[in-house]
C-alpha cells in the first residue's frame, strides 16, 4: 500500500454515496465517529492524507459545537467545496433527526407503559456510565499537568453552586492562555499528545505517511481552499443573513416571548458557546431546558439521552428530543405532534447552523496557515473546565438513575449494580457503545418480566 499510487479523483456522486451511508451507520459517539472517518477517509478509501485529517480535527477541535458533524463537513467541504461540505453535514446528521423525530413520537405515546420504562431503566445505567467514561477519557487524555487537575476540581465546584457555564468557559480559557505564556513548551506538548495521540480517534498503527492520498500533502491547493477576505466576507454575511432571517421569521410570526422564538435564542447560544464536544453541550442544554423554560423533565432529559445514544449521527442530537417534548408538550400550532417536529426540527436548524458557517467561512484561512499554536492553552484550559462539568452532568444522572424517588426514599441497588457494570464493561474491557446498550437494554427486559 505504501508504494501505490494516489486514487483517482473522487466524483461528487461518489461522495454524496459515502456521507449517505455515514450518517446512517456513525454509532459509537463523537470518538467513534472520529475514528470511522479516519479509517474510511485517510485508510482504506485514501481519499484525504494523514496530516491533511489531522489539520482538519486540530480545527474543528477548537471550535465549538459537535466536532465530529464540523469534521464532516469539512471533509467534504476540502473534497468539493460548499457543495461538498453541505452535502457532508446535512447528511451526518438528517438520518439521526429523522430516527430521533419517531423514537420522541414512541416515547411520548408509550414511554410510560412499563415495557417502556423496562427498556429505560436498562438504558439509564448506560448513560451515566457513558457520561463517567467520557470524563475518564478525556482526563487521560487532556490532564497532563496539575494545573489542569486544578481547573478541573474547581470546575466541578463552580458547578455546583450555579456558575454559570459561559463564565467558567472564558475564566478557563484565560488561565490556559496565561499558562501558554509561562510555560509554552510543557502546554504544546501536552496539546499534541492529547489531540493528535488520542486513543479512540486515530488507530494504534496508523498507516505510513508515505501512502499517497487523492488529496495528499503534497497535491495543489484546490482552488476554492484559498483563502480571500472577500470571500470570507461574504460566507460570513450569507451564514449571518439566514441565522437572522430565519429567527426574525419565527419571531415575526409568533412574537419574542413564544416558544419556538426562545429555542432558536437559546440553540444559537448553546452552539457558540459550548466547548468540548457533546458531553460538554449537555449539562448547560440540561439545566435550561429543565430548569429555566421547562420543557421537560430531568428524567425526561436522561431519557432523551439514552435514546439518542442508541441512534448515528451526533450525540448533540438530542436537542431534537428536548424541542419535540418542548413543542409537544405545549401543542405547539394547535397539536402536539405537529408542534413537536417542527421544534425538533427548529433547534437542529440553531444547533447546527454556526458549525457550517465555522467550516464554509473559516475552512480557507485554516488551509493557508496550517498552525494555530496559540490557542493550545486555552483549548486545554478550557477542556480540562469541560471535565468538571462533565461529571457534575455525571452526578445528576446518577441521582435520578438511583434515587429515582428523592433522597429520602431508598435508593435503586439494582440499578446502581448495572451501573458499575456498564463501567466496568466500557472503561476497563473497552467493550462498544452498542454492545453495553443491547445488554443492559436485555437486562432491563428480564427485570420486567421477573418482577
Amino acid at each position: 500500500m505504501n508504494n501505490a499510487g494516489p486514487p483517482a479523483p473522487v466524483s461528487f456522486g461518489q461522495a454524496l454515496k459515502f456521507w449517505v451511508w455515514l450518517g446512517c451507520v456513525s454509532f459509537g459517539g463523537p470518538a467513534g465517529q472520529i475514528a470511522l472517518m479516519h479509517e474510511e477517509l485517510v485508510v482504506r478509501r485514501r481519499w484525504i492524507s494523514e496530516k491533511r485529517y489531522l489539520h482538519a480535527l486540530h480545527y474543528c477541535m477548537l471550535l465549538p459545537g459537535p466536532e465530529a458533524q464540523q469534521l464532516a463537513t469539512y471533509m467534504g467541504w476540502l473534497m468539493h467545496g460548499t457543495r461538498g461540505g453541505i452535502a457532508a453535514g446535512a447528511l451526518f446528521v438528517l438520518p439521526s433527526l429523522l430516527l430521533l423525530i419517531v423514537l420522541s413520537w414512541v416515547y411520548s405515546a408509550w414511554g410510560q407503559h412499563p415495557w417502556g420504562q423496562a427498556l429505560l431503566w436498562g438504558l439509564k445505567p448506560a448513560v451515566t456510565a457513558l457520561v463517567l467514561q467520557a470524563a475518564h477519557r478525556m482526563a487521560t487524555r487532556t490532564l497532563k499537568e496539575r494545573w489542569l487537575w486544578g481547573l478541573a476540581a474547581v470546575s466541578f465546584v463552580g458547578t455546583l453552586w450555579g456558575l454559570p457555564f459561559p463564565l467558567t468557559i472564558a475564566a478557563s480559557a484565560a488561565v490556559g492562555f496565561y499558562m501558554t505564556r509561562q510555560r509554552p513548551e510543557a502546554t504544546d506538548m501536552a496539546h499534541a499528545s492529547a489531540v493528535v495521540n488520542p486513543k479512540p480517534t486515530l488507530r494504534a498503527n496508523p498507516p505510513s505517511s508515505d501512502a499517497a492520498g487523492w488529496l495528499d500533502d503534497t497535491s495543489p491547493q484546490p482552488a476554492h481552499t484559498h483563502h480571500s477576505s472577500k470571500r470570507l466576507l461574504r460566507a460570513l454575511a450569507l451564514g449571518v443573513g439566514l441565522w437572522a432571517l430565519s429567527l426574525g421569521l419565527i419571531a415575526g410570526l409568533f412574537g419574542m416571548g413564544h416558544t419556538l422564538t426562545q429555542m432558536g435564542g437559546f440553540f444559537t447560544q448553546a452552539a457558540l458557546l459550548t466547548f468540548g464536544g457533546a458531553y460538554a453541550v449537555l449539562p448547560f442544554v440540561t439545566q435550561a431546558a429543565v430548569v429555566q423554560y421547562g420543557w421537560l423533565t430531568a428524567a425526561q432529559m436522561m431519557d432523551g439521552l439514552a435514546l439518542g445514544e442508541t441512534t448515528p449521527g451526533p450525540l448533540i442530537m438530542v436537542v431534537a428530543f428536548v424541542g419535540f417534548l418542548g413543542g409537544h408538550s405545549q401543542a405547539l400550532l394547535g397539536h402536539p405532534l405537529l408542534g413537536g417536529v417542527v421544534a425538533a426540527c427548529v433547534v437542529t436548524w440553531f444547533t447546527f447552523l454556526p458549525s457550517f458557517v465555522f467550516i464554509l467561512a473559516g475552512g480557507p484561512l485554516v488551509e493557508s496557515t496550517r498552525k494555530i499554536p496559540s490557542l493550545s492553552g486555552p483549548l486545554q484550559g478550557i477542556t480540562a473546565a469541560v471535565i468538571g462539568v462533565i461529571l457534575h452532568l455525571a452526578g445528576v444522572f446518577a441521582r435520578q438513575t438511583w434515587l429515582p424517588g428523592g433522597w429520602h426514599a431508598l435508593p435503586d441497588l439494582s440499578a446502581m449494580g448495572l451501573t458499575l457494570l456498564a463501567i466496568w464493561a466500557l472503561v476497563w474491557k473497552g467493550y462498544s457503545v452498542v454492545r453495553v446498550l443491547g445488554a443492559c437494554l436485555v437486562l432491563g427486559l428480564l427485570r420486567q418480566a421477573l418482577l
